[in-house]
């Protein structure tokens, strides 16, 4: 019975959103190969320690990358719902496929090495020795460069995202979608975009503050949150009533049979 599901939808896909990807593509199975690796970059140690001080040293590493897994498999999250639902396998949809994946590569060092810093300082040293902590910056004016660096590239990987939902957006009578699919799709334009803007006002505040509190630009991030939340509210209502449309339109033509 299994094997017969296999390819198709053995997960249940999302309510009221059809599903137009079919079996798993070469394209997203180069994607999953490509985050596997990038998750393996992540470890803290790649050697099995020999004593039990380097075992605690390695541990102390994976609240750091607890997060950096979360996110990435976060935007590997992104990625799968975008294919099963659309299923798109065009040459643009390639391109910037490629180009998230050579993102996701690049920005494995910097973003273990921001949180790994970030979770340093936020256990006063518990997670790596204090001089190890102040050794990872040689100068000042570092960190506001490494909150720029990490921003540049949630910002590329957001608009990524939008560049697909809006080309998907673009072939929506080609690809069938009613009328909640296509409020959802260009619903997730303006998600990721008002996402990339908050990056874009990281970048301004690492920019605009002291050299010695650049690092804490990296708190407006938290406005993710509350952006995330006042578009949910305030689309959730127009998607829902897209969805009331539809039924109601349903309801006639089945009362007109």
């Amino acid at each position: 019975m299994i094997r017969e599901l296999a390819g198709h939808q053995l997960v249940p896909p999302e309510k009221n959103f059809r599903w137009r990807g079919g079996e798993i593509t070469r394209l997203e199975g180069l994607t999953d190969a490509v985050f596997a690796f990038a998750v393996t970059l992540l470890v803290v140690s790649l050697e099995v320690p020999h004593t039990y001080s380097e075992l605690v040293v390695a541990m102390k590493g994976f609240f750091a990358f607890g997060i950096c897994f979360t996110m990435l498999i976060q935007v590997w999250y992104y990625h799968y719902i975008y294919a099963r639902r659309y299923g798109l396998q065009t040459t643009y949809v390639i391109v910037l496929n490629a180009v998230l994946l050579f993102l996701v590569l690049f920005y494995v060092y910097p973003l273990k090495f921001l949180f790994t810093l970030v979770v340093g300082g936020l256990t006063n040293g518990l997670t790596l020795p204090k001089e190890q902590l102040e050794r990872m910056f040689t100068s000042g004016q570092q960190v506001p460069a490494l909150m720029i660096i990490y921003s540049l590239g949630y910002i590329a990987v957001c608009v990524l995202f939008a560049l697909l939902y809006h080309y998907a957006y673009r072939l929506r009578a080609e690809l069938e979608l009613n009328e909640y699919e296509t409020a959802r799709t260009l619903h997730a334009v303006l998600f990721q975009l008002s996402f990339a803007g908050v990056g874009v006002l990281v970048i301004v505040g690492a920019l605009a503050l002291p050299v010695n509190i650049a690092g804490y630009s990296g708190l407006i991030y938290s406005l993710n949150g509350v952006v995330g939340t006042a578009l949910g509210t305030y689309l959730g209502k127009r998607e829902r009533a897209a969805l009331e449309r539809m039924q109601k339109q349903a309801a006639a033509a089945s009362a007109n049979i």
